[in-house]
């Protein structure tokens, strides 16, 4: 959708939005509310020249961190229930939105194939949505261990400080998933009550095999929530006929007490935009709280009382609803082929890499993040010293390149991590630099050649 295409479609939303409004007896805004054409304009213009601060985000060139632009009907639809501003908490807050919300949740529960009597909302972002689900796993099994990843996102740790959880690391194998034998261990010889899966590491972008780690934690008496911020919706492509993703991670996730997933990253959302979604609806009890001035419009479900969060945008729920009108969550069709795009776009920039005699990568991608590194030019044994220069030199020359600039990401790597798979580096240094990129926009399967041509160009 063009942006003339676009602004139609908004004047149009508007229009509708201002023929409701207007059945409303008239009254004029309170003067202490008034702001000038000219002021006005004044600040957007001094606005819109310090968003040219940032880096395109928008464009297939920017491939570092994990941003993905919202789609447009994502954004009309945000900006329209914006006029009305309503709060998801409780129903006379956000009515027609809590209806909305209340109409996504369950299509994200059958996407992970959780059962209809599943519980779950929106949040503000991923982080509350896991702190939500830790913090009913603290509730759950009261004076037990919480136990995630070592590559598990590093908030786990501080929510659990948080919660006053103990929390227990696994270790990984070479690839970066959970080390399925260390967490057998673990659950012999430590009081773990809860473990974390990641479905979709920040760092590599790896997916622990959660169809071992569940079985496992069953038999020890523990609870099991997948992080599946990122990754989540990647659950369709498991389900597709020639699945261009393990399958077996994705779809065991339907046996797991609990699942977050970000409709803000691979969703088309805006931020913030996040779920969390429960397998045994009677974890509600713990949310139970009492609010005189907020619950009385009606005895229907008010979403507050099964949410810590109080105040949260009904803009993101109508957003979010209107999206998945326009591409529904299945395997070959709407969000399918979208995330099938960027799973293409990383394999065969990752078979590009493997090629060439100078890069090496730091592990096959599961999803659609891809890590490398470049080696010296040269038959003697690369020092981590040197690729971490060369690290470096990729990510500052792309950026800055005239001719064709790609915006890119870092990440540390321990020994572990490359020991294994390339022997020959010799360790001068405690960790590397290597170069990680997000090929989350469909557009990047478009693209591969460029970013090719561009990292050669600084090697």
């Amino acid at each position: 959708m063009d942006r003339h295409a676009l602004l139609q479609q908004l004047e149009v939303a508007l229009a509708a939005i201002a023929d409701w409004q207007a059945q409303w007896e008239p009254f004029r805004t309170d003067p202490t509310l008034e702001i000038s054409p000219e002021r006005t304009a004044a600040v957007l213009d001094q606005l819109t020249s310090r968003l040219r601060e940032n880096y395109p985000y928008h464009h297939p060139r920017y491939a570092g961190q994990m941003l993905k632009p919202p789609h447009p009907v994502a954004m009309l639809a945000y900006f329209a229930a914006m006029q009305i501003n309503p709060n998801n908490h409780a129903l006379d807050g956000g009515i027609a939105t809590s209806h909305l919300e209340r109409a996504v949740v369950p299509l994200l529960a059958q996407m992970f194939g959780f059962p209809a009597t599943h519980l779950g909302h929106l949040t503000s972002s991923g982080t509350i949505a896991n702190l939500e689900a830790l913090w009913v796993a603290r509730e759950s099994r009261p004076g037990t261990a919480i136990v995630a990843g070592e590559q598990a996102h590093y908030t786990h740790a501080r929510m659990c400080a948080l919660l006053g959880v103990p929390f227990v690391v696994a270790p990984c194998d070479a690839d970066g998933r959970m080390d399925v034998d260390a967490l057998r261990s673990l659950l012999a010889r430590e009081n773990i009550g809860t473990v974390v899966g990641t479905a979709g590491t920040t760092g590599l972008g790896m997916v622990d095999p959660l169809h071992e780690i569940i079985p496992l934690a069953r038999e020890a008496g523990a609870r099991v929530h997948v992080d599946a911020a990122y990754g989540g919706f990647f659950t369709l492509l498991a389900h597709q006929a020639s699945p261009p993703v393990d399958p077996e991670p994705f779809l065991a996730i339907a046996e797991a007490d609990s699942v977050v997933v970000d409709p803000h990253k691979h969703g088309l959302q805006p931020y913030g935009c996040g779920a969390v979604l429960f397998r045994d609806p009677a974890v509600g009890r713990f949310y139970a709280h009492n609010s005189p001035y907020t619950y009385f419009t009606s005895a229907e479900l008010h979403l507050g009382e099964i949410s810590l969060e109080c105040s949260r945008a009904g803009a993101a729920a109508a957003a979010f609803w209107a999206t998945l009108q326009a591409f529904p969550l299945e395997p070959e069709r709407g969000f399918g082929p979208i995330l099938a795009r960027c799973r293409a776009a990383a394999v065969e920039w990752a078979a590009r890499l493997q090629a060439h005699p100078r890069f090496r990568l730091v592990t096959q991608p599961d999803l659609d993040i891809v890590n490398f590194y470049a080696v010296p030019d040269g038959d003697a044994p690369p020092t981590a010293s040197a690729i971490s220069a060369l690290s470096e030199r990729i990510f500052r020359g792309a950026e800055h390149d005239l001719q064709e600039p790609v915006y890119l990401a870092k990440l540390k790597a321990s020994p572990q991590q490359l020991a294994a798979r390339d022997p020959s580096i010799i360790w001068d240094t405690p960790d590397v630099t290597v170069v990680r990129s997000v090929l989350m926009k469909p557009e990047h399967a478009d693209w591969v050649d460029r970013l090719q041509r561009a990292i050669e160009r600084h090697i």
